[in-house]
């Protein structure tokens, strides 16, 4: 009966026999997940004076009453570059010049205490009408309802 240290320098002998053809090879094995989960902030367009102002986004727009449309179901998340409040529901600014009405299914106070609020990322790439939500730093969520285009009322 051969023993554990009767045998190891059996194996390591053998070992050595069947890597001496392979001399200069060089091995790797490895194994790599990668999980994202993305957050995007989308920054108050009224925030307070004083508050740091990214340099893509101009000042608050002057005080317009807009009339609402109908606007599409969903919306590209990164077309979004702004928001304000307005009555319980959140105007959204986008990069092609367009504004946006959220309208929420709720009352939603805690987005007007933070100087913005967060969209969870979708597969799709788009924020859309009864599906998807705002979120507060605090953690809330505001469901949205539906979106409305808004245009300067003459």
């Amino acid at each position: 009966m051969l023993t554990l240290a009767a045998t190891a320098p059996l194996l390591v002998s053998a070992q050595d026999a069947d890597m001496a053809g392979l001399a200069g090879t060089q091995w790797a094995q490895a194994q790599v997940i990668i999980r994202e989960r993305m957050v995007i902030r989308v920054p108050r367009a009224d925030s307070p004076p004083g508050a740091p102002r990214p340099r893509y986004r101009p000042g608050p727009p002057p005080r317009i009453t807009w009339r609402e449309l109908q606007a599409p179901k969903c919306v590209p998340a990164d077309s979004i570059v702004a928001a304000s409040m307005a009555d319980g529901d959140v105007d959204l600014e986008t990069n092609d010049g367009r504004r946006l009405r959220a309208k929420l299914d709720d009352d939603c106070p805690t987005l007007k205490f933070y100087t913005g609020f967060y969209l969870k990322r979708t597969r799709d790439g788009m924020i859309c009408a009864g599906r998807d939500a705002l979120r507060s730093r605090s953690g809330a969520r505001c469901e949205i309802a539906t979106f409305r285009t808004l245009v300067p009322r003459r």
